[in-house]
């Protein structure tokens, strides 16, 4: 399969070739001005005739101007050809930019797109124009020889000297160009990062600190600059100072053989005149050398990117979604981190089902949910979904076919109707319908311009809650057959949890699948399983009410060593066991010596009973990292 960089190339190929043969008969007009001159002095000069000074002059005006709309053809197709290229690559790119932003995490992604200009930049410039013209520096130099064999040795010289400048200021200046363009990407990576907690800087005074990091980075990028480009500057300096001593060589050389009379006047200027027609590419490339080498490490960045991710637009289309998904030994990892996140995890959900993920901070829980979602790929084993594994299944089709809210809830610069809809043509009837099911339709009305209200980048007009519920009605957006929930209710209030708890009711209804991670046991009530994590792995997996009696009796049994509550106090059977409220008697607490406990740690004693019939709640209410 062809890579999308290989196609885009194709699209440039034919302009390129075409660019290739104007600059054949570019390079054949550029003999207009030395004949001109070996004309004006060999004959014009010498005869005296005005006649043929002006047919002379008329004729050499034409060739210029032939050769001015040659090189103006040449450049236009070139550019014409490059938008050609960087609308082949710019969807294929992006997409493979996407899959590695959310693969490595990092922030050198946006490069990946500037490295598309790059090269297109590089395409459409005066570097490619030097690269076709090069090749002819060596018909001017032979021709400088037919002149006389002492005028071509003078320009042969001129051109290995300056050929010789070129790869120094290479090999001078890659490592220092490349160290630098990396320090650069590390200090915009993190300046990209401080301005997207650009809040919590400010407010905690970390102003100073976080500069003087940058800082550091910033400099250290400079100084790697400045190395180079004081090597760069004396190869220059030394290029200029030859250029210019050439000239003076070719006509002090010209005007010794003049003297012997072994050429004419006009020969000496013609050659002078062709020998700078000759060394122009090269003392060119010198001075674009910059950007071939930035143009050739931008195409192989791009390679490397388009071989690792492929763009895999294509796939398979499931006939009728039914949300069954198992994962079979799934591991994941994160780059950097020796042990993996989520380590031979086996799971299994029916279509219709209901499993809720539960577990301490940085148990795996929200990297499982993206597994399970396809943003975050596996080290080992494979999610399937209908019984297709999740690679095989076209990502853009299934996209629109699923819900997903991660963790952190990320809205985007539009109105609340584009980001419900996903910024595809929305249905306003399927819109007001998911913002209904997700408790948000009445709180969009109260906006200052409901469906309309533009909530800005990362939906800074918004309250984190009223992120949280546009996000959710995004998920629910087309009723689709899977939804996976990360914290849902992270920043809810009551009435939002409430209004949660009926759309988790209407999906199970709609026959949905549903992924749930949560930390708050308000919500387990509705889950038909219950996956208990632990350091990455499955601690406990079964139907909720059998699973939570169990974490219950582990719980009582515990507190029965430490002589708080009675041995073998029976597991409360007159409600659910899945509900969070249970009296003290019920669990076997002796409440005197909770309430005493209780006293000891500063709590309130009705908390103190609840934390044995409900363990879950007195875990930290806090967002999972990873």
């Amino acid at each position: 399969m062809r890579s999308p960089l290989d196609v885009a190339y194709s699209h440039y190929r034919p302009a390129l070739r075409a660019a290739i043969v104007f600059s054949i008969f570019a390079n054949i007009l550029q003999f207009v001005g030395p004949l001109y001159m070996l004309q004006i002095y060999d004959r014009v000069l010498v005869g005296r005739n005005v006649t043929t000074l002006v047919a002379l002059t008329a004729i050499a005006a034409f060739w210029i101007a032939v050769y001015a709309l040659i090189d103006w053809i040449r450049a236009r197709a070139l550019v014409r050809a490059g938008v050609r290229f960087d609308e082949a690559l710019s969807a294929p790119l992006f997409r493979s930019t996407l899959k590695h932003a959310f693969k490595h995490r990092g922030n050198d992604s946006p490069q990946m797109l500037r490295d598309m200009d790059s090269i297109r930049e590089f395409w459409t410039g005066t570097g490619l124009l030097t690269l076709c013209d090069a090749p002819f520096s060596p018909i001017f130099v032979a021709v400088c020889f037919l002149l006389h064999f002492e005028l071509g040795m003078v320009a042969l010289a001129g051109v290995a000297v300056l050929f010789m400048c070129a790869l120094a200021n290479e090999l001078l200046t890659r490592k220092a160009q490349k160290t630098a363009q990396r320090m650069g990407e590390t200090a915009t990576g993190y300046a990209l990062s401080t301005f997207r907690n650009a809040e919590a800087v400010h407010a905690l005074g970390m102003q100073t600190a976080i500069f003087d990091r940058w800082s550091g980075m910033h400099q250290k990028k400079l100084g790697w600059q400045i190395r180079g480009a004081d090597r760069a500057s004396i190869v220059m300096a030394f290029t200029k100072f030859f250029r210019q001593l050439l000239q003076v060589a070719i006509l002090g050389v010209g005007a010794w053989l003049v003297i012997r009379r072994e050429i004419s006047p006009g020969i000496m200027i013609a050659a002078s005149i062709m020998m700078g027609r000759g060394l122009a590419p090269v003392e060119q490339a010198v001075g674009q050398w910059k950007s071939f080498i930035g143009a050739r490490t931008a195409w192989k960045r791009l390679d490397a990117l388009f071989r690792e991710l492929p763009d895999a637009r294509s796939g398979e289309e499931i006939a009728e979604l039914k949300g069954a998904v198992e994962a079979q030994t799934l591991t994941l990892t994160a780059p950097g981190r020796p042990q993996p996140i989520v380590d031979a995890i086996d799971l299994k959900i029916a279509g219709g089902e209901c499993l809720a993920i539960i577990g301490p901070n940085a148990a795996g829980k929200s990297t499982l949910a993206r597994a399970l979602v396809g943003v975050w790929p596996a080290e080992k084993g494979h999610v399937t979904i209908d019984g297709i594994d999740l690679t095989r299944i076209d990502r853009h089709w299934l996209g629109q076919r699923i819900g997903y809210l991660p963790q952190d809830v990320e809205l985007f610069a539009g109105t609340i109707t584009e980001n419900i809809g996903r910024f595809t043509e929305p249905n306003p009837t399927a819109v007001v319908e998911a913002a209904e099911m997700a408790g948000a339709h009445s709180m969009i009305q109260m906006l200052p311009n409901g469906y309309d209200t533009q909530i800005g980048e990362s939906g800074s007009v918004l309250s984190g809650g009223q992120r949280q519920r546009v996000g959710l009605a995004r998920a629910l957006y087309g009723k689709p057959k899977l939804v996976i929930l990360d914290e849902p209710n992270a920043n809810l209030d009551s009435a939002g949890e409430e209004a949660l708890a009926q759309a988790l009711k209407r999906m199970k209804e709609n026959g949905s699948t549903v992924v749930l991670v949560t930390h708050k046991p308000a919500l387990l009530p509705l889950a038909d399983k219950l996956l208990v994590m632990e350091a990455g792995r499955v601690k406990k997996f079964g139907p909720t009410e059998s699973v939570v009696n169990e974490l219950r009796s582990e719980r009582i049994a515990e507190l029965a060593k430490q002589g708080i509550v009675r041995p073998n106090a029976p597991i409360p059977t007159e409600e659910p066991a899945v509900n969070p409220i249970a009296s003290a008697e019920q669990s076997g607490i002796d409440q005197e010596e909770a309430a005493r406990l209780a006293e000891a740690a500063g709590r309130d004693p009705r908390e103190a009973a609840n934390a044995v019939t409900n363990p879950d709640d007195n875990a930290p209410q806090k967002r999972e990292v990873g």
